[in-house]
């Protein structure tokens, strides 16, 4: 015969099956969310940032007036940094930035769900501690003592 008899937190069983939120899942099956995730995971690297560098270093030689450096390659640099750059990447970085965003905002609700849970079951907890105390309590009452200190039957 139990005392107590525990009924977990229905989130729980859920969780075990769900796994942890990943921002990949949240571009879901489309391709176009798949590709902005990795490439404003890329642009988002050391190794970007060196290759805008670079390129921004081509054009320095023309903007500095030398008239030895073709001025088509500052029309290209300028064109990659400007047009393409501007118009296309923050476009897709944007995209990108709001899968990542809806990545943390599922992360978020399932922590919550997760500490609503972890507290469901510490209140069971106390429940279960409460049913051991009443039995103790009741076990070693006075009346259920003999003169000698032994339990009775």
């Amino acid at each position: 015969m139990s005392l107590y008899r525990h009924v977990p937190h229905p989130h729980v069983a859920r969780r075990k099956t769900q796994g942890p939120v990943k921002v990949a899942a949240q571009a879901g099956e489309g391709v176009n969310g798949r590709i902005a995730l990795r490439i404003c995971a890329a642009v988002g690297t050391m190794v970007a940032a060196y290759l805008f560098a670079v390129l921004a270093l081509l054009a320095l030689p023309a903007v500095l007036g030398y008239t030895w450096f073709p001025s088509r390659t500052l029309l290209i640099v300028a064109w990659i940094s400007q047009t393409f750059t501007q118009l296309v990447m923050l476009a897709i970085l944007q995209l990108g930035q709001n899968l990542q965003a809806k990545g943390a905002d599922a992360r978020a609700q399932q922590t919550f769900l997760d500490a609503e849970a972890i507290l469901s079951e510490c209140l069971e907890l106390q429940k279960h501690m409460g049913a051991q105390d009443e039995t103790l309590t009741r076990l070693a009452s006075p009346a259920n003592l003999r003169a000698d200190g032994e339990r009775r039957g």
